[in-house]
């Protein structure tokens, strides 16, 4: 098999308080192929977005930093990188896709400036030339009208709109990997299936490498091809789309998948998981799920579970997960 494009090696993030250290994602690794989708899973808390941005080395230091690992980018280490030769890196080879395009755009310039920006330090395009290429990018994502709507900014534009531009941006330097941070969140269900056929037609496209954080399993079911599920800062179990909808071995992603559907016998009501994530700064003996989880043994609640393989490809943090099997 060829190298994939990213390799995440035990990479683990901290954050100083006047409190303590709080340690936001733990041992985390997970590699992502040419033209695979890996969905990242877990609920707010989870460590999810935490460990996207310390892809990019966007945790902001102080109070954070990366205490541990490597994240190597086509065999590079990100993590060893000046800041000069990572800003090289940062839209040319690696893009990101935030939760919230009114946040992440500049409402004082234009589309085309915003976009042109990057075509000009990554790309070193003249003028006219990033004039084109922003409308044939913007013409890419399906934005209407794009020679109209580069000249604009971003408040006149729809929440979807906005969302093609930030892809537009992402995407211009056509990067080897491409990290999409909730993308639909702000959006009504209509344009949330529009912007993620977008994003698998131009990954289907260009080969690129999509990492998906997301909580909505109706869209990793839809999009992805391996999951990584997350919890307290963690990976609890990892496998294909398939492995992990037919036979979750983990508690948790159990409970994550009962969220997802509609229970019958009490109509309009949704299952939930008891609890909720624990306090980085209160966190539970042994396994960090125990105190929520139903099927947990006392060994749970004094040792914290390794990773282990329950099949080929499929590591799983419990004690329980080896007998567990559906299939």
């Amino acid at each position: 098999m060829s190298a994939p494009v990213l390799d995440v090696r035990s990479l683990s993030v901290e954050f100083e308080s006047t409190l303590g250290t709080i340690h936001a994602v733990r041992d985390l690794s997970f590699s992502i192929g040419e033209g695979e989708t890996l969905a990242l899973v877990g609920e707010s808390g989870s460590g999810k977005s935490t460990a996207a941005m310390a892809l990019l080395r966007l945790i902001p230091n102080p109070p954070g930093r990366i205490s541990s690992g490597a994240v190597l980018l086509a065999g590079r280490d990100l993590t060893a990188l000046s800041e000069a030769d990572l800003r090289g890196v940062r839209g040319r080879e690696m893009a990101m896709i935030f939760q919230d395009p009114m946040m992440a755009l500049n409402p004082v310039y234009t589309i085309e400036r915003q976009i042109g920006e990057v075509l000009r330090l990554h790309l070193g395009l003249s003028k006219s030339e990033i004039l084109a290429e922003v409308v044939e990018l913007l013409r890419l994502v399906g934005v209407p009208a794009p020679e109209e709507r580069a000249r604009q900014y971003p408040h006149n534009l729809s929440g979807g709109m906005r969302q093609r531009v930030m892809i537009a941006m992402a995407l211009a330097c056509r990067p080897r990997l491409l990290i999409a941070d909730e993308p639909t969140t702000a959006l009504d269900v209509t344009v949330q299936a529009q912007v993620l056929d977008l994003i698998h037609g131009l990954k289907e496209k260009f080969g690129m490498a999509v990492l998906l954080i997301t909580h909505d399993l109706g869209i990793v079911a839809e999009t992805a091809n391996r999951v990584v599920v997350m919890y307290a800062g963690r990976k609890v179990e990892e496998g294909t789309v398939g492995e992990i909808f037919a036979d979750p071995r983990h508690p948790y992603t159990r409970g994550l998948l009962g969220a997802a559907k509609w229970e019958e016998a009490d109509g309009d009501l949704l299952r939930e998981i008891p609890g909720t994530v624990p306090s980085p700064f209160e966190m539970p003996s042994g396994c960090s799920f125990a105190p929520r989880c139903a099927e947990a043994i006392p060994l749970c609640r004094s040792a914290m579970p390794e990773l282990k393989d329950v099949a080929p490809g499929r590591p799983v943090r419990c004690f329980l997960a080896e007998g567990r099997g559906h299939g």
